[in-house]
């Protein structure tokens, strides 16, 4: 058993790889370009996964870690590893299980596209990052795969680069996520100049032992945790995600619904334990802000993925909330159970999109559930879990973060009772604005009766990864209580741990009792639960009468709120208050910076050339005209006294006697 952990994690990380650089480099030799193989490679890897899963419940923690290089004559070590724990055993099966599903869906999603071999190399360097990301020991290491990631990303989104929208949001996903990545490079610099290392273990030692505290403890954390604002798309970097829809649908659910975006998520469990009061405080409202905020951008939207990628925005604020109230394992639950039913959603998504020829638009469909049966179903099961209807994965993991922002409330009190209540009033809008999107789309007449009457069913290879995630949508893959997520093997296997910094208190975060935590967590499980099913049941029931009954005029009450529905409609504006503040700020900056080099630097060296040329100009004509004029000169005078005395030698004696006797003639004349 030793041996499969020491090396089969190895041989899990590599295996995509594989499957990228066979695809990248002999794709286009190989029988359908190599599909089947990037399939079966990643089943494969889901198997393996799965026993190392399994390994792990036997034997307990792994690590294992080899030196990497040194600096400083050998004074710095840096090493590389991995570990096996309860995070990154289950993200294996995460990463893996979607990726493969994803991969399945693809075959045919993707039939017929000219970069058929590109498309699936590419899921494999973005597979081969993820892993990567999950199973390395150290955070240097892990900053390394987290750029893969964002590399590996901006390819998939910006896949159909011919169009001009996905260029736009690649590069806006890039440089988003680079905003973040600063900030998270900054934290493990301050980690490594006080502590002197980049592994967690040795990291966490350190804090422990006091080495790391304070104000600059605090710092490192939120620095960390801007990685993953950026990547898990918290506000106020949010603006990425529902812009990278424009990358192909099983994109958008290997990357924006269960993978990529969620390893923000678990950066966050994985420094949970060094992260101060203050810091938690801070993890705390950026969660519940960001989850308020897309819900209540996903009400209005028209766009099938646009609606997805909010209510992805949402459900990762949630999921970082429950991290900053105290609730890691909750938090971690939800990422899990999410990944399989939001990836259905994506999927199904796309499977509506396929067979209504490529309509993204709500508003043209209608009247699908008769058409896409399978689809339907799916979508439907997927849509319950994600509102936390009972029977579903959702309903367990939801409630578990709702019951831990009412202790969090209870115990702090004041400003913090914002947080159980943003919770709750965003379950309420995540059901309403999801059968919303159902009712539109499956239910009714079609809108669209030339799409509608073309449209089909997807075919085998689409609709068994939606059957699957489906299922794995319900609450008896997790646990065996239809109403207990603790009972659960998940939560059984993934405990919150115990914080290295017992005992502090932050300006409002102050669970320093773990007991007393754990009781409020129980008083609060069974209001949670009603409230949260009661709150879920009333944005349904309006849905209903919204959009399916008809029962309230949308068209009139939108014209009677029209200010209000614009600013849903348009994205609180996010994106034009960036492009008139920071992006602006930016082009300025850089057309000065433009100005400077093109004015002031290039002018100094043209002007500099300017001169030069102009001296040497002058010179030129100086040393043409003045020096070689008066060279010229001499030689011409004396050529020319030359040319006159000439005439007098004519080597006759008798013609030089008579000028000798004329000379002293008038020599005598002269001095007489």
């Amino acid at each position: 058993m030793d041996y499969t952990l020491k090396y089969l994690p190895l041989v899990i990380l590599l295996v995509p790889m594989f499957s990228f650089l066979l695809l990248a480099f002999f794709g286009n030799k190989l029988p359908r370009k190599g599909d089947f193989i990037a399939v079966s490679l990643l089943f494969i890897n889901l198997a393996l996964s799965l026993i190392v899963f399994f390994a792990f419940a036997q034997t307990g923690k792994y690590s294992y870690t080899v030196d990497w290089f040194n600096l400083g004559k050998g004074n710095l070590n840096f090493t590389a590893g991995f570990v096996i724990d309860e995070l990154s055993s289950i993200m294996l099966i995460v990463v893996n299980a979607i990726s493969a599903f994803v991969h399945l869906f693809s075959v045919k999603y993707m039939e017929g596209d000219a970069k058929y071999k590109k498309y699936f190399s590419y899921l494999g360097l973005f597979t081969f990052s993820m892993l990567g990301l999950v199973l390395t020991n150290n955070v240097l290491l892990m900053y390394v795969f987290w750029e893969l990631v964002g590399v590996s990303s901006y390819l998939l989104i910006g896949f159909w680069y011919e169009k001009p929208a996905p260029q736009e949001a690649a590069k806006k996903a890039f440089i988003v996520n680079r905003v973040g990545d600063v900030g998270f490079f900054l934290g493990i610099m301050i980690i490594f100049l006080t502590l002197g290392t980049f592994t967690f273990t040795d990291i966490f030692a350190g804090i422990e032992a006091g080495k790391l505290q304070g104000g600059l403890l605090t710092a490192a954390g939120i620095l960390l945790f801007c990685g993953a604002i950026g990547k898990s798309a918290q506000f106020p970097l949010h603006v990425w995600l529902p812009d990278a829809m424009e990358g192909p649908t099983p994109v958008s659910a290997l990357i924006h619904a269960a993978t990529m975006v969620a390893a923000g998520v678990y950066l966050t469990a994985r420094i949970f334990v060094m992260l101060s009061a203050d810091a938690l405080t801070f993890v705390t409202f950026i969660g519940a802000i960001t989850a308020f905020i897309s819900a209540t951008i996903a009400i209005t939207q028209n766009d099938i993925k646009k609606v997805l990628a909010y209510s992805t925005i949402s459900q990762l604020g949630y999921m970082i909330m429950a991290i900053g109230v105290g609730a890691m394992s909750f938090g971690m639950f939800h990422l899990v159970t999410h990944a399989f039913f939001k990836a259905c959603l994506f999927l199904t998504a796309g499977s509506v999109i396929f067979g209504m020829h490529h309509v993204q638009d709500i508003r043209e469909m209608g009247g699908l559930r008769k058409k896409m049966p399978i689809t339907y179903w799916t979508f439907l099961i997927a849509t319950f879990a994600l509102c936390g209807v009972p029977f579903t994965s959702g309903f367990l993991s939801k409630d578990s973060i709702l019951a831990a922002t009412m202790a969090f409330a209870n115990i702090n009190g004041g400003i913090t009772y914002i947080i159980p209540i943003i919770g709750f009033s965003v379950a309420g809008m995540t059901a309403f604005y999801m059968f919303r999107l159902l009712i539109i789309a499956f239910l009714g007449e079609p809108r669209n009766k030339e799409k509608y009457d073309h449209c089909h069913e997807s075919p085998i290879q689409m609709t068994l990864p939606l059957i699957i995630l489906a299922a794995l949508s319900t609450f008896v893959v997790f646990s065996f209580n239809p109403i207990g997520a603790d009972s659960g093997w998940i939560m059984q296997m993934m405990k919150t741990p115990e914080s290295l910094l017992t005992g502090t208190k932050g300006m409002i975060y102050h669970i320093v009792d773990r007991a007393e935590y754990t009781e409020m967590l129980h008083h609060a499980h069974y209001p949670a639960m009603f409230l949260s099913l009661a709150i879920a049941g009333l944005g349904i029931l309006l849905a209903y009468v919204f959009y399916h009954w008809k029962k309230v005029d949308v068209e009139k009450l939108t014209e009677k709120i029209k200010p209000l529905y614009n600013f849903s409609l348009n994205k609180w504006y996010f994106d034009e208050l960036y492009d008139a503040t920071v992006i602006s700020f930016t082009m300025a900056i850089s057309r000065l910076s433009a100005w400077v080099d093109n004015k002031i630097v290039d002018g100094v060296v043209n002007g500099s050339a300017t001169v030069t040329r102009w001296t040497s100009f002058g010179s030129g004509k100086f040393d043409n005209v003045v020096v070689d004029g008066l060279v010229n000169f001499t030689g011409g005078l004396v050529g020319f006294f030359g040319l006159i005395f000439r005439k007098f030698q004519t080597g006759k004696i008798q013609t030089y006697i008579m000028f000798l006797v004329f000379g002293i003639i008038v020599l005598y004349f002269m001095f007489r």
